[in-house]
């Protein structure tokens, strides 16, 4: 298997005939998905979504793609082909389009109805195409066939695109459930009758590959929802994400079971369930559905809250719960269902959430003691199913930390794949498709891009440092007066300390240090105000780190008299 090296060179030009993709997200993380494809000169953008921060990435709102590697090829764009409707695969999208609003969208109805609802908050009239399974479409240089893939979401397609440098399969987030709620399953039909034509190069979901086995089907999930449903006796929160159609409609229906009702929290599961229900994607029980106002009328036996927040987001409805700062207020005895699985890197969040909703004197009902959900995501033995369908010629592990790329790879050797044809790529690393084989010839830049309130971009890697340190080490700022005339320091400095533990008095040894160090360096010759400054901070740092153990951020200030 090849893998990039650290110090990968940009690519030469991509040879005449030839098959360019790059992965401006989603390699080596789990979210923030995107590939680009280029031939003859044109781009299509495949799935363009977001990330979200961990806990050292404090006050980041969401993790975009890095957009700088088409930003002076807007034009080139034909199309953005949409998967599904996950915010890991089109949160991303309204950024995209404020750089050129006509990029055409192309997705599944239920798919295009969300992006929709979500650019219209951000004031655009986007260009859509409405596709389903089987349908083919040519979008420049690009043909493109798609194939329906069952996954945690309805609608989700996955996308062959045919060039003259060959065929691309890629999967988008997929998993093989025989007994899907909808009837809808992964069309290895068409899987094995685009294996027969060739598929040149296999972009697959890799986001199970270390689990062995089958996902367990989403039917099985009902009847444990319904014996969680049978046995609580107060009222009872679920939390999801806001775009699991199936899951909620299994919630709906246990409710209606129970002669309980539902009241949906959080404005994205409000706005995603009620484009839903419109287009016929949720079965809404008669009666069941209850406006959040109303909720409180109601016996405690007899409601349902179908919440956000599984994932432990601070600002969501079910970290607020834990927190004691929503509306409903968690009481002794409530059931609380987490039914999502952890997304890697928000393991703190959920415990955290977790331990303060037992705290409050609920029942937690997680993955971890009860059968409530199921990953979205082939296991190993469904993609070497895939595999040995397909029998691709080159292999490209996509959607996952590199732990999973590596475990993907590794299943396409089982099944046969050449070690040499399966590409181990991350982002922003370059892979050409040039004479039915596929290789790494570079990598362009490819960093994260925050987005912070209105601010998009304008966040460093520095600043975030900055703020970890303000979280964890604390603040001292320290103020001097200089007589630059006489070069004496006028008072002693002055300390300001925040998110210390010690009273600021523990910096009054330290302050004649600061002083002498100020005039030994005026009498040196030093005047600027800043070379002042740095030695006031290395002062103070040596004296916080030998006698606090602490490594503060340190700001300090001179002014001349």
């Amino acid at each position: 298997m090849s893998h990039p090296h650290p110090e990968l060179s940009l690519p030469p030009a991509l040879p005449e005939g030839g098959l360019r993709v790059v992965a401006l997200g989603g390699l080596g993380e789990v979210g923030r998905n995107m590939a680009v494809l280029e031939h003859a000169g044109k781009l299509l953008v495949i799935d363009c979504g977001v990330l979200f921060p961990e806990d050292n990435q404090p006050g980041v709102d969401l993790i975009l793609p890095d957009f700088d590697y088409i930003k002076d090829r807007l034009d080139d764009i034909e199309a953005i082909v949409l998967t599904h409707g996950h915010e890991d695969h089109i949160g991303a999208v309204p950024y995209l389009l404020r750089l050129r609003k006509d990029i055409p969208l192309v997705g599944s109805r239920l798919t295009l109805a969300f992006i929709e609802a979500k650019l219209k908050e951000h004031r655009i009239k986007p260009y859509t195409l409405e596709v389903k399974e089987g349908q083919r479409e040519q979008f420049g240089v690009f043909d493109c066939e798609f194939v329906a893939v069952n996954h945690s979401i309805p609608d989700a397609l996955a996308v062959a695109v045919t060039t003259a440098a060959g065929t691309v399969l890629h999967t988008g987030d997929f998993k093989m459930d025989q007994l899907p709620l909808d009837g809808r399953i992964t069309d290895l039909r068409a899987f094995a009758r685009l294996g027969e034509k060739g598929v040149d190069l296999f972009m697959v979901d890799s986001t199970n590959a270390e689990v062995p086995g089958f996902v367990t089907p989403e039917a099985e999930i009902g009847p444990v929802l319904d014996d969680v449903f049978a046995h609580a006796d107060k009222r009872i929160i679920v939390a999801s994400f806001s775009s699991h159609v199936h899951r909620v409609q299994q919630v709906l229906n246990a409710a209606h079971a129970h002669g309980r009702r539902v009241a949906l929290v959080g404005r994205s599961m409000v706005r995603n369930m009620g484009i839903a229900a419109d287009l016929g994607y949720l079965d809404v029980p008669p009666g069941v559905l209850i406006d959040l106002k109303k909720a409180d009328s109601l016996p405690d036996d007899r409601i349902v809250y179908m919440s956000t927040g599984s994932q432990g987001e601070p600002m969501a409805a079910l970290s607020r719960m834990a927190n004691g700062d929503h509306k409903v207020q968690v009481e002794f005895g409530d059931t609380v269902i987490l039914a999502s699985s952890l997304i890697p890197g928000n393991e703190n969040a959920v415990f955290r959430i977790i331990n303060g909703l037992t705290r409050l004197g609920a029942r937690v009902v997680h993955g971890g003691n009860a059968k409530v959900h199921v990953s979205g995501h082939a296991s190993a033995g469904e993609l070497m199913y895939c595999y040995n369908i397909l029998k691709p010629k080159n292999v490209m592990p996509v959607h996952g930390e590199v732990r999973h790329l590596v475990a993907n790879g590794a299943l396409a050797v089982k099944t046969g794949v050449p070690a040499d044809r399966v590409v181990l790529a991350e982002d922003g690393v370059v892979v050409d498709l040039v004479d039915g084989k596929a290789s790494v010839v570079g990598a362009v830049p490819c960093g994260y891009v925050y987005v912070d309130g209105s601010s998009v971009g304008e966040i460093t890697e520095a600043e975030l440092k900055d703020r970890v340190i303000l979280g964890e080490e604390g603040f001292v700022s320290v103020f001097a007066v200089i007589d630059t005339a006489t070069g004496k320091v006028l008072a002693p400095p002055q300390v300001l300390a925040r998110g210390m533990a010690e009273d600021a008095s523990v910096f009054d040894k330290v302050m004649p240090e600061v002083t002498a160090a100020l005039e030994n360096a005026i009498a040196g010759g030093a005047t600027d105000t800043h070379q002042l400054q740095q030695i006031m901070r290395r002062t103070i740092g040596r004296y916080v780190a030998t006698r606090l153990r602490r490594k503060p951020m340190i700001v300090p200030v001179v002014l001349e008299a």
